[in-house]
């Protein structure tokens, strides 16, 4: 038989299996920028990683004051086309909330897979009594420099009526 039938031996792959779950991590979101946080994190999720975030109120988005309270004020005023008292998407206002819609949106989470990760992602505000003493993670790459525009998501969870 010619070569073209043959099947060749599945290659290995880097990401998880299905239910498999690899390490556990514990992320410290202070003074980190939401969007490169949300990658790193998403990435290290789909490789079958457990991860916990603290403190993700201390997080920030850059960009101008303005412009980034017009978008999440905008989302928060959105209704359905079809039938506007249904109340349309439905947008966090909590800030570990805000923080695990960003992640869910750098993931396929309307596949198994990304389903399987976003499962692994558990965000805290402040540090919860059961982590309190354990060695924290920092991902030097999401750090914000400190002359940077910014907002911090605590900030624009109160803007927008959170109470914690």
């Amino acid at each position: 038989m010619s070569g073209w039938l043959q099947q060749q031996p599945p290659a290995a792959s880097t990401h998880a299996r299905v239910g498999e779950i690899m390490a556990k991590a514990i992320i410290d979101a202070s003074n980190m920028a939401l969007g490169r946080m949300a990658s790193v994190v998403a990435k290290r999720a789909l490789k079958g990683e457990s991860i916990e975030i603290v403190n993700s109120e201390k997080c920030f988005i850059s960009g101008g004051r303005k412009d980034i309270l017009g978008k999440f004020q905008t989302r928060q005023g959105m209704q359905a086309k079809g039938n506007p008292n249904l109340g349309g998407p439905k947008y966090p206002r909590m800030p570990h909330m805000i923080v695990k819609r960003a992640i869910r949106g750098m993931l396929p989470y309307k596949r198994e897979r990304g389903r399987t990760a976003f499962k692994n992602i558990i965000v805290h505000i402040g540090i919860p009594k059961e982590l309190e003493g354990q060695k924290f993670e920092v991902i030097e790459d999401a750090r914000i420099k400190a002359n940077a525009s910014k907002m911090g998501i605590d900030e624009i969870s109160r803007m927008l009526g959170a109470r914690w």
